[in-house]
């Protein structure tokens, strides 16, 4: 996802004020979830909740107002109910082109669905599941995860 830092997301210092990271973090999934896995969409409209169970977010550099930034989100975990997701927000140089990595972030997800008056964990929709796949990080996988085939689009 690409954006454009407004003065409404700076402090009084002039910095990005660091709850945008996270806002930032939500606004990616929505993005992904409407161009990647718009049916997913509609299960959330019937009775699918993506709970956020965790966020944090490592800052290192600082972004002020009229920066550009990218912000590319890999899929880190993937459970029978849950998803992880990392985050990095890369900053782009206005002469070069180049990016910067300016903060680090992950969040992670329990799907669940509401059951009368009650909500319930459920499965990763298999979607959503296809949907991941490209972006899952190399590395490791827990014993609980389906194996990804696909690589990582750069």
């Amino acid at each position: 996802m690409t954006h454009i830092v407004g003065f409404e997301e700076t402090n009084l210092v002039g910095n990005v004020y660091f709850v945008h990271y996270f806002r930032w973090q939500g606004r990616c999934r929505e993005m992904f979830l409407m161009e990647h896995a718009p049916d997913v969409l509609d299960e959330i409209h019937r009775d699918l909740k993506l709970f956020t169970i965790k966020c944090e977010c490592e800052y290192f550099a600082e972004l002020t107002a009229f920066q550009p930034l990218t912000i590319r989100m890999t899929l880190i975990d993937l459970t029978q109910t849950q998803i992880e997701f990392g985050f990095a927000y890369l900053g782009i140089n206005d002469q070069t082109g180049g990016e910067h990595l300016v903060a680090r972030g992950r969040q992670r997800v329990a799907c669940m669905r509401a059951n009368g008056t009650r909500v319930e964990p459920t499965r990763v929709p298999e979607s959503l599941r296809r949907a991941l796949e490209p972006y899952a990080e190399p590395g490791p996988r827990g014993t609980d995860r389906r194996p990804v085939t696909a690589r990582r689009p750069d």
